[in-house]
């Protein structure tokens, strides 16, 4: 079975992050968020891995490479001129011959930490004979998400729509995690160019009786689409709020190359390899300081430098990167 990672999304509401880096890209903990879903992958024996790239697509492959450093083989289907959508990205995929057409593969989205017995969810897609299984969570706010409505371990409802046998009372509301597995049977009923894998695959399966799977995973899950979401992210895993079975490195701590100058650090923190940290820095806790960045005798609390910025002055509830810095409303 292949694995494919979609991380083409222009990550609009994550603002002038992502002009500088791809939203799979933005450092959680000091690791790029897509190296999670790759460590996700890996950890259920899947090895072989697709991904799309769009905006700022140079610097993912750069990052990642043929995959070798994490134990995996990456290949990269880029999309041009303009992007295909969550169904046109994996329909485009398959049409090269990077995803087997005789064989589901499992999707996840580039741009969430997610505990996940991966493998779990693999043996009950095959297991149940699904067109698709569908990852969801119990979450109150399922439908201001746009819930996944289920029941006994299947989809009976999607958004407004429900399976022609399922009764209006029946079902559960859950959200949808960005985690599936997909049989390419089920990309034939997409359009091609861009495309949408729920609204045009999905919802035309459920109303025409297709089976769709639904696991529902209780473990931490969490998406980086907005600054307030991804300095909370940070946080939850400085404060040990996350349990991984395959984390993709070290989540908290200081690593041994990082310069210190006997500035003052209150866990949790974690600095990355050739951080610089000057004599007076008041550092934590709840601060990330990324590989090579720079810390002047300033405050740093509640916050995430990114790898080679420098701070200059206090950072309190901030995103400090190489070229910017984002303030974030504290709670």
């Amino acid at each position: 079975m292949k694995g494919m990672i979609l991380a083409a999304g222009l990550g609009s509401r994550l603002g002038t992050l992502t002009d500088e880096r791809p939203k799979p890209l933005i450092p959680v903990a000091d690791i790029p968020v897509i190296r999670y879903a790759v460590a996700l992958l890996a950890g259920a024996g899947i090895t072989d891995i697709v991904i799309n790239l769009f905006h700022l697509g140079d610097l993912i492959e750069r990052e990642l490479g043929d995959g070798r450093d994490a134990g995996v083989h990456i290949v990269y289907s880029r999309e041009a001129p303009a992007i295909l959508g969550t169904g046109g990205g994996m329909k485009q995929a398959l049409a090269r011959g990077l995803l087997a057409p005789d064989e589901p593969f499992v999707v996840v989205n580039g741009k969430i930490v997610f505990d996940l017995d991966l493998s779990a969810v693999i043996a009950e897609h095959d297991h149940s004979g699904a067109l698709a299984t569908l990852v969801v969570r119990p979450d109150p706010d399922a439908r201001r998400w746009g819930a996944i409505n289920t029941h006994a371990g299947r989809v009976v409802g999607i958004l407004d729509h429900r399976a022609p046998d399922a009764t209006t009372s029946a079902g559960v509301d859950h959200m949808f995690t960005g985690v599936h597995i997909i049989e390419p049977a089920l990309l034939a009923r997409l359009p091609d160019g861009e495309a949408c894998i729920l609204r045009q695959g999905y919802i035309p399966a459920l109303l025409a009786g297709a089976p769709l799977g639904a696991y529902v995973a209780p473990g931490y899950f969490h998406e980086h689409s907005t600054p307030e979401r991804y300095l909370e992210g940070n946080l939850n895993v400085l404060r040990g709020l996350v349990t991984l079975a395959h984390p993709p490195g070290p989540l908290t701590g200081i690593d041994p190359s990082a310069i210190l100058n006997g500035a003052d650090i209150t866990p949790p923190v974690r600095i990355g390899p050739g951080a610089h940290i000057a004599a007076g820095a008041r550092i934590g806790p709840d601060a990330v300081i990324g590989r090579n960045a720079r810390v002047g005798p300033v405050r740093v609390e509640r916050a995430v430098v990114w790898p080679d910025a420098t701070v200059d002055r206090d950072a309190i509830s901030t995103i400090v990167t190489p070229r910017t810095r984002v303030d974030v409303a504290s709670d």
